[in-house]
């Protein structure tokens, strides 16, 4: 039986006549932190919608736990215990961080909104704020917890260090290292570097639509050059407190 939570071959997205993806793939096997990078219109977030059937390939396949899934709409694939924090967090404004966890349809699995508030006791502490008065860190945690109550077995995570301070940051990805020692699958797309090779148990380097990198992460943060030239203005020294257990 595989041991692949995702497997895409061969993918080519377009928006109308502009060709993005040209022959994309990867794998995320069970259990493991996989980080997507590359610099500002690489393709990165095309992937991820291309996945989740929110911009479907037009060539290419797309396997979620065995399962055939490249011409499911975006809620079949959900079902199937797929999580997706889009990029700009996209949490209701004018609804409470309560009820803003209370729009997911719930389905059976550990994580429950009260055990989300132990994991974010931030968002305990501000249950009853709208989601406009959190800060940008409070946000994108308000959208992971939200996602987690899906009770994902795969997630997709769409830059959720953008805009964030860096100790910010570093709280954010202690929560992805959280999420992978609950057995939950993670492909990252992330700007900062640094940050996802240092929690990354693999990595892809997308060019134009392109994969020109694919193995270990901890081989690709070795190459500086490489990094450096990826990282561009996300290249902050990255100071993890802990590291993941």
């Amino acid at each position: 039986m595989s041991d692949l939570a995702l497997e895409a071959k061969g993918l080519h997205t377009y928006y109308g006549k502009s060709h993005i993806l040209h022959g994309v793939g990867l794998e995320v096997r069970e259990g493991e932190i996989v980080a997507l990078l590359g610099r500002n219109g690489a393709g990165k977030t095309t992937t991820l919608r291309s996945i989740i059937g929110l911009t479907p390939a037009r060539e290419g396949t797309v396997r979620i736990f065995g399962s055939a899934t490249t011409a499911w709409p975006p809620y079949r694939i959900a079902s199937t215990g797929v999580g997706y924090v889009p990029e700009g967090r996209r949490i209701f404004p004018n609804l409470s961080v309560e009820e803003n966890l209370k729009v997911p349809l719930e389905r059976a699995g550990p994580w429950t909104i009260a055990r989300v508030y132990e994991l974010f006791p931030g968002l305990a502490q501000r249950k009853t704020n709208k989601g406009r008065q959190l800060s940008g860190g409070e946000q994108e945690m308000l959208a992971i917890a939200r996602a987690l109550l899906l009770n994902p077995k795969l997630l997709l995570l769409d830059e959720p260090s953008q805009g964030l301070a860096p100790l910010v940051v570093q709280e954010v990805f202690k929560v992805v290292t959280s999420a992978r020692r609950e057995g939950i699958s993670v492909l990252l797309v992330e700007q900062n570097v640094r940050a996802a090779v240092e929690i990354a148990d693999r990595a892809y380097v997308l060019d134009d639509g392109r994969v020109v990198y694919s193995g270990a992460a901890a081989e690709f943060a070795k190459d500086e050059e490489r990094v450096r030239a990826l990282a561009g203005a996300s290249a902050e020294h990255w100071e993890p407190r802990d590291s993941p257990v």
